[in-house]
C-alpha cells in the first residue's frame, strides 16, 4: 500500500483530499494524507494555509519529506496558480504568458527539478488557476448548496461555457472571485469540497485535463514503487 502525502494550500484543499480524492485513490492501494502549508509563527503560535513564499512552503515540504522516508511514502501537492509567490521555481518564464497548461506544466518541472535534487517520490501539482476552477465543471450543482439562486447559478453556467475548459478561467478575474461575484455568500471552506463531491472525481477529471493528468500520475504509484 503506498502512503501519499499531499501539501495543500489550504483548508478546502485538505478538506477535498481527506473526502474526494482520498476515497478515490484507495481503489488503487494508494492511501492520502494532507497538511495545510505553514506560513509562519508568532509568539509560539502557528499559522497555516495559503503560500507566503515558495522558500517557507519548501522547508514545510522537505522537512514532511525527511520525517517519511520509507518506500512506500510519496508526496504531492495542492497549490493555486493564482497569486502563486514570484520566488517560486521557473515563476519569470513561466509568467511570460502562453497556455495554461504549458505554463503550469513549466513551474511543476522546476518546482519537481529542485525537490528532486534532494528527496525523491515527489510528484508536483499545481492547480489552474485555483481550487474553484474544478467546481466550474458543473456549475449548475451549486443549486445543491444555493437553493432558489437558479438564476444566478446560471450566471456561473455561463461563465463556464466562455472557456475552453475550468482550467482556463484566468487569473486576472479568478474563479473564486467570479463565484462570489454572483454568490457573495459562497463559503470556500464550507461549500468547496462539498460541490466537488456532488461533481465527482470522473467529472472533474472529463473537465479538467491538467487534473485528470494528476489523478492518473497518482493512481499509478503502486506501480511505480
Amino acid at each position: 500500500m503506498i502512503r501519499l502525502n499531499i501539501v495543500v494550500e489550504g483548508q478546502t484543499e485538505e478538506t477535498f483530499v481527506r473526502d474526494v480524492l482520498g476515497p478515490h485513490l484507495l481503489h488503487s492501494g494508494v492511501v492520502c494524507s494532507a497538511r495545510c502549508a505553514q506560513t509562519g509563527r508568532k509568539r509560539g503560535r502557528l499559522f497555516k494555509g495559503g503560500v507566503v513564499s515558495y522558500a517557507q512552503f519548501r522547508r514545510d515540504l522537505v522537512l514532511w519529506m525527511k520525517e517519511d522516508q520509507k518506500p512506500e511514502a510519496y508526496f504531492s501537492t495542492m497549490v493555486d496558480l493564482y497569486r502563486l509567490p514570484q520566488d517560486f521555481p521557473g515563476y519569470s518564464d513561466a509568467s511570460a504568458g502562453g497556455d495554461v497548461h504549458c505554463r503550469v506544466a513549466s513551474l511543476e518541472a522546476c518546482f519537481g527539478d529542485d525537490i528532486q535534487h534532494h528527496l525523491g517520490h515527489f510528484v508536483p501539482h499545481i492547480q489552474p488557476h485555483e481550487f474553484e476552477a474544478l467546481l466550474f465543471c458543473r456549475p449548475a450543482l451549486f443549486t445543491r448548496r444555493f437553493p432558489g439562486r437558479e438564476e444566478d447559478v446560471q450566471r456561473l453556467v455561463g461563465i463556464s461555457e466562455s472557456f475552453p475548459s475550468p482550467e482556463h478561467i484566468d487569473d486576472e478575474d479568478p474563479p473564486s472571485k467570479r463565484i462570489l461575484a454572483v454568490l457573495p455568500d459562497y463559503d470556500k471552506v464550507a461549500d468547496g469540497p462539498v460541490l466537488a463531491a456532488a461533481i465527482g472525481i470522473e467529472a472533474l477529471r472529463e473537465k479538467c485535463e491538467h487534473f485528470a493528468n494528476w489523478v492518473a500520475t497518482l493512481e499509478d504509484l503502486p506501480h511505480l514503487s
